[in-house]
């Protein structure tokens, strides 16, 4: 039940903190004193949709904060809040929405922040509003469904049905897909073959390029790069004319001048050490020259073979798109992949078509059961319908549920038609035939009847006496009242008839502030006295007169 409500700075509300105990709670107040704007703010944290004009004038932003009590045995709620995250607390569940001046929302449920679609999941299992104009609902298949649905203990075979149906839809996209894949595929199979086969039969390996320019390089200088090599090795041969002498015989020649003149001066030994040391790395330098020299390759075939290479490899470049060899083995493994591909796609194909037939007929099987279990209980549902109807003051009404096969869907292979007559014959759509006063009747009945079924804990009830009035209004109350025995029931009325059923009676008025000039809408508990004087106001306009009351606490004492 909902035990708190606060609310700051939402629109005509600057701030206000209110209790509600359990049981039927009336809130009355006189036209456009704002009791849609309070019903609004508890809209707000059951998910409705934020934008900047809920917030007051002057405010940056509103809050808007609600207090629930839970009974530990709600289990599906638990597990609800648990798998979002959120902390039980003994079922004591404090709900938050703020609203920005920009118009964009937060919301949190016992201080943990939850997106606005969890917390209208979470809401919807705490409070159902019907709201002025919900009346229209009469005329919704789906409410309808849902509503007979509730009443015949449905819900198990519904969401089977509900999940069947979704997987049914999700592997008639995927095998479409798999379908237009498939048949692209054989389109361009000759293409992707060829295409395939010639990257295939390239052996293209990464890097290959780089060495290939290295190595043609090379090929294409060979005889500049010997020539140069072999020079290098004439300044190190130790043969040598009378107007050459080798680098390696002056380097020795040093050494052993050096040498002699050590026995007299000792730096020039350390001098002939350090010519020597060169000398020896002089001999592993013309090793290198010499080994390098002997590799220099100068094959015009070899040459051929590299350029024939590279221009096969730019050709791949330049027909491909691409800019290196790694995208063309990539592009490789692709058409490797796609040609596979065909015959795994069709694989998964017939997999899907044989899980299809397999839904078609679990889904049938759900969709006869439902059928069965719907028209089981149509017609102990028409009956509970019908007599609570001519309870209202309608003693020859008729009310009929059709229930008509229909395209197999999420909610199984039938469509509901609620039908209805207030004379007792000629039942048609209830959409098409009941009046104002009627349909209030009719969905009183309803939402009596879902809340019972649903156990719901708090229902709203915005003016669903709307079109009705005298000994109408004194039995809808009673029936508002009865509800109030198994849950809190909220009902924002005009009918005095029915705002005397209520075991707490609360007024909205709407006053104007002295110190910010601007009108503020306020919401406070009647005491008895105060009850009396309200009712008779309901009664008898702005001036009270001695029948007014009279009749208002005879109103209350009944």
């Amino acid at each position: 039940m909902l035990s708190r409500l606060q609310v700051r700075n939402y629109i005509l509300i600057d701030s206000l903190e209110i209790d509600f105990p359990e049981g039927l709670i009336i809130i009355t107040g006189q036209t456009g004193a704002g009791k849609s704007i309070l019903l609004g703010a508890l809209s707000l944290v059951t998910g409705a949709k934020a934008d900047a004009s809920m917030v007051a004038e002057g405010a940056d932003n509103c809050v808007v904060e609600a207090e629930f009590e839970m009974g530990a045995e709600d289990c599906n709620l638990r597990e609800l809040l648990e798998e979002n995250e959120v902390e039980w607390e003994d079922g004591h569940l404090v709900i938050r929405r703020v609203v920005n001046r920009s118009g964009r929302s937060r919301a949190f449920i016992n201080d943990s922040p939850v997106p606005v679609q969890v917390l209208q999941d979470i809401a919807s299992r705490l409070v159902d509003v019907h709201s002025q104009h919900q009346t229209l609902l009469l005329s919704d298949k789906q409410f309808q469904m849902d509503t007979l649905d509730h009443f015949a203990g449905n819900s198990q075979l519904c969401e089977q049905c509900a999940d069947l149906w979704r997987r049914q839809v999700a592997l008639k996209s995927e095998l479409l897909s798999l379908e237009d894949r498939i048949a692209r595929l054989a389109r361009e199979k000759d293409y992707n073959e060829a295409q395939f086969r010639q990257l295939d039969a390239a052996s293209l390996k990464d890097g290959e390029l780089a060495e290939l320019e290295e190595e043609q390089k090379q090929l294409a200088n060979a005889e500049e790069i010997k020539t140069g090599l072999s020079a290098v090795e004439a300044l190190f041969d130790s043969s040598f004319t009378d107007d050459r002498i080798s680098l390696d015989y002056s380097l020795k020649e040093a050494v052993r001048h050096l040498s002699k003149v050590g026995r007299f001066v000792p730096s020039a030994s350390e001098l002939s050490e350090r010519i020597e040391s060169c000398r020896r790395e002089l001999d592993d330098v013309l090793s290198e020259v010499s080994m390098l020299n002997s590799k220099v390759d100068m094959s015009e075939a070899r040459l051929d073979e590299v350029e024939g290479r590279m221009s096969m490899i730019y050709g791949l470049f330049q027909k491909h798109g691409c800019t290196s060899e790694a995208e063309l083995i990539a592009l490789r493994d692709q058409l490797s992949e796609a040609l596979f591909d065909s015959t795994r796609l069709e694989e998964r194909r017939d997999e899907i078509s044989g899980s299809l037939k397999s839904l078609a007929v679990e889904l049938d099987e759900v969709a006869a059961r439902l059928t069965v279990s719907r028209k089981e209980a149509a017609v102990r549902f028409a009956d509970s319908i019908q007599e609570s109807i001519r309870g209202l003051e309608l003693p020859y009404a008729v009310f009929e549920v059709e229930i008509l096969p229909a395209p197999l869907s999420v909610n199984g292979a039938d469509m509901i038609q609620f039908r209805f007559s207030s004379t007792g014959r000629n039942a048609v759509d209830v959409a098409k035939c009941a009046s104002g006063g009627e349909m209030s009747r009719i969905m009183l009945a309803l939402k009596a009847m879902r809340a019972r079924f649903t156990k719901m804990p708090t229902m709203i009830f915005d003016e669903i006496d709307t079109g009705v009035s005298g000994s109408v209004a004194d039995k809808m109350g009673t029936m508002i009242c009865s509800m109030g025995s198994y849950m809190q029931v909220f009902a924002i009325t005009h009918l005095p008839q029915v705002a005397a059923k209520g075991s707490a009676h609360y007024l909205v008025s709407k006053d104007m502030d002295p110190a910010e000039s601007k009108a503020v809408s306020t919401i406070k508990r009647l005491s008895d006295d105060q009850r009396v004087l309200e009712l008779a106001r309901m009664l008898s306009g702005s001036v009270l007169t001695d029948a007014a009351i009279a009749n208002a606490e005879s109103l209350l004492r009944n």
